[in-house]
């Protein structure tokens, strides 16, 4: 057993002794393609076994080990890969850093009630389908079942709010007692309430805004909220790039489908605010598809509208997860539905660093970028102050 990670392991054995296990995640890899390892404990013919699933970028590989066998799996992954391990009890979490070897951080449970042991359990669905909200939300009707149209949109919340309770098990925000949510662009507000929920149901106290232009849409958003008795959520009429930011006042930011440089100005509000999860979907990437200069190598490419198109919604997203980075963020770029429900299915998620990495390298890689690409303005980078007057390449 590793000397660096056993009081985490010493935790893991014994609540798989005395089923208080509910599941545990790896995360903060160091190296290789896996993001996420995810542990639960399974009763499979053989005998009870160590699920893991690691989650790759674009598929997820299970594997059933017996405890001891999954055990030292733990111990070498921790060892070898993964700086963050959070363990999750029915008597209280606890999280093991690589920077803090020997201590556990210590929290109250999330959960009071450990999953069945089932491998091939019924599912269960991240949001009730028949919440009340859904309802007032016109997404689905009495019976819990989705109205005409709508059953693409409860499929993205479902998923939405899986993907969140991944990110926040990999965030500090999972041993939150409080958090503080903003909404930019809430539309008719369909992820604000799922999010709120989300918390709510982790006995998380929430207080949160959703932020949206259209009048009717937020008479409608806060009607729906004050019928569901969701206190603490409120919507406004407004722009994100008018919403204050102050330093602190933040911990988890949302943009789901703001459109073109709408997205940019939440992106740096939530920098600003030091959220501590930021998730966008972005949605129009006209800006950068304006100016973009496309190098004679990838004329064969380019010449083609739509994939001139691919090239510039591809590179507007990397430059903004780039300046994440550089700010002090870890940055994902992923699919988060299948394309079959939403053309705008693209996510941006981003966990604020504890140690934050040297900003140096990460930009020059972007001065090369606005160098091959001739572009001379992005709004984030600009707003950031990373983006000179001058192209540098001009």
């Amino acid at each position: 057993m590793p000397q660096r990670a056993s009081a985490f392991l010493q935790k893991l054995r014994s609540t798989l002794d005395d089923r208080s296990l509910v599941k545990a995640t790896l995360s903060d890899p160091a190296h290789g393609d896996t993001r996420n390892v995810y542990l639960r404990r399974v009763q499979l013919r053989e005998g009870e076994r160590l699920s893991f699933l690691h989650r790759l970028p674009t598929r997820d590989i299970t594997k059933n080990l017996p405890p001891d066998e999954g055990l030292a799996q733990v111990a070498l992954l921790l060892e070898s890969q993964f700086q963050r391990a959070h363990l999750f009890t029915t008597t209280g979490d606890f999280l093991w850093l690589h920077s803090r070897p020997e201590k556990l951080k210590a929290s109250r449970p999330t959960f009071h009630v450990p999953p069945p042991p089932d491998h091939d359990r019924t599912t269960q669905h991240p949001v009730n389908p028949g919440a009340p909200y859904l309802q007032a939300l016109r997404i689905t009707n009495a019976s819990g079942e989705p109205r005409p149209a709508m059953a693409d949109k409860l499929r993205q919340i479902q998923r939405f709010v899986e993907l969140l309770g991944h990110l926040v098990d990999d965030s500090p925000l999972a041993s939150a007692g409080t958090v503080r949510l903003l909404d930019a662009g809430s539309g008719r507000g369909s992820l604000t309430f799922a999010a709120c929920d989300f918390f709510q149901k982790r006995g998380i106290q929430v207080t949160a805004t959703g932020i949206e232009q259209r009048a009717e849409l937020v008479e409608f958003t806060n009607q729906a909220a004050q019928s569901c008795g969701f206190q603490g959520l409120t919507f406004t009429q407004g722009r994100i790039e008018d919403a204050p930011a102050q330093p602190g006042s933040l911990d988890v930011l949302m943009a789901l489908h703001a459109c073109d440089t709408a997205t940019d100005d939440a992106l740096f509000h939530a920098i600003t605010a030091g959220a501590t999860l930021i998730v966008a979907a972005p949605c129009c990437h006209q800006e950068v598809r304006r100016q973009l200069h496309i190098p004679a190598l990838l004329d064969p490419v380019c010449k083609h509208g739509i994939l001139l198109e691919r090239q510039a919604e591809t590179l507007t997203d990397a430059l903004r997860a780039l300046l994440l980075e550089i700010h002090g963020y870890k940055a994902s770029v992923f699919e988060f539905i299948s394309p079959e429900h939403t053309a705008k299915n693209l996510m941006i998620a981003a966990v604020k660093r504890t140690h934050p990495t040297d900003p140096a390298p990460l930009r020059a890689q972007l001065a090369a970028l606005r160098s091959f690409y001739g572009l001379t303005q992005q709004r984030l980078a600009q707003r950031l102050g990373e983006f000179a007057t001058e192209n540098p390449a001009s």
